[in-house]
């Protein structure tokens, strides 16, 4: 099979449109077509529908993508590989993690990261969705919970807990409920329930829920709560580490709290000797002495006031 022509299909096949596969690929649209003709004729087979909005891949069309994807992807792990046999920290780094962690904690602390590597190229993608790593959706992940997936490389780096939080200008107009019960003169921020979100988040909620509480706000992801949190409007359920970046928030029921959250790093095995992987995952582990520690002063600082 010419392997110049699978190059093309998957071009066509990935932009929907022989216009736009020539651009990507600095081929007129009759020289697409005619390398498309002549694959399907040596496979006497017809791998689109063509209609007047574009391209619709057939049955066999999608068997054959599904392959070219698969070449795509081993392709992309060989470039990195060999690119990363070279001594500098250069180049792309898909980085995939929770919206939260991702705005709340990691995207903060990147300016360090570009200082000393100024020809990263990081791509932080932001889901709760969980990337297929083996298939290199993304490079590295950093997630809540030990990934499941196989011939990857993991490690503990950290442990959370959700909390109660209110702003300084709400408790000062509404006053400090001491124990969950008080949330009926209280609203309480927190994840909407069938939002992806960690075990004990949801456990959390699901408790203080059972109280009366008069009024609440949900929203479908932890930056939004604290948005919410911070302009006063109520007691919210929100990740210890954000402690150090507001300090205006004050902790609400010191008792009350989530089980245990691990957090995880995790890279493919054939990544093990990726510079960009080693640079990333070296920056996040400091990261994280450094927020123990700032955390550990701001502790032993209210204990003696």
């Amino acid at each position: 099979m010419d392997w110049d022509k699978l190059r093309i299909f998957h071009a066509v096949a990935d932009a929907g449109s022989l216009t736009h596969a020539g651009d990507a690929l600095h081929l007129s649209q009759s020289a697409v077509s005619r390398q498309i003709r002549g694959l399907e004729e040596s496979l006497n087979t017809t791998l689109f529908h063509r209609h007047a909005r574009g391209l619709i891949l057939t049955e066999q069309g999608e068997l054959l993508f599904d392959a070219t994807r698969a070449m795509a992807k081993r392709l992309e792990t060989a470039t990195a590989r060999i690119r990363d046999s070279e001594e500098e920290v250069f180049g792309e780094l898909r980085v995939t993690t929770a919206i939260g962690f991702g705005t709340l904690w990691l995207a903060p602390r990147l300016p360090k990261l570009y200082e000393q590597y100024p020809d990263l190229k990081i791509d932080l993608m932001l889901e709760e969705r969980v990337l297929d790593l083996p298939m290199r959706e993304a490079d590295v992940a950093v997630r809540m919970k030990e990934p499941s997936q196989a011939d990857l490389i993991r490690k503990k780096i950290m442990s959370i807990r959700m909390r109660c939080y209110a702003s300084t200008g709400y408790i000062e107009r509404y006053g400090r409920p001491e124990k969950p019960e008080d949330l009926n003169q209280h609203r309480l921020i927190c994840q909407t329930p069938a939002s992806p979100q960690v075990t004990g988040g949801a456990m959390l909620v699901s408790q203080l829920m059972s109280h009366d509480v008069r009024s609440t706000l949900t929203v479908n992801n932890y930056f939004g709560v604290l948005q919410a949190v911070v302009h006063d409007l109520g007691i919210g359920v929100l990740p210890d580490y954000l402690i150090e970046e507001f300090p205006t928030l004050q902790r609400i029921f010191p008792d009350v709290e989530s089980t245990e959250v691990p957090v995880f790093l995790a890279y493919p095995e054939e990544l093990r000797h990726s510079k960009r992987v080693a640079a990333f995952r070296d920056f996040v582990q400091e990261e994280i002495l450094l927020h123990r520690r700032t955390i550990r002063e701001l502790r032993e600082r209210d204990e003696t006031e």
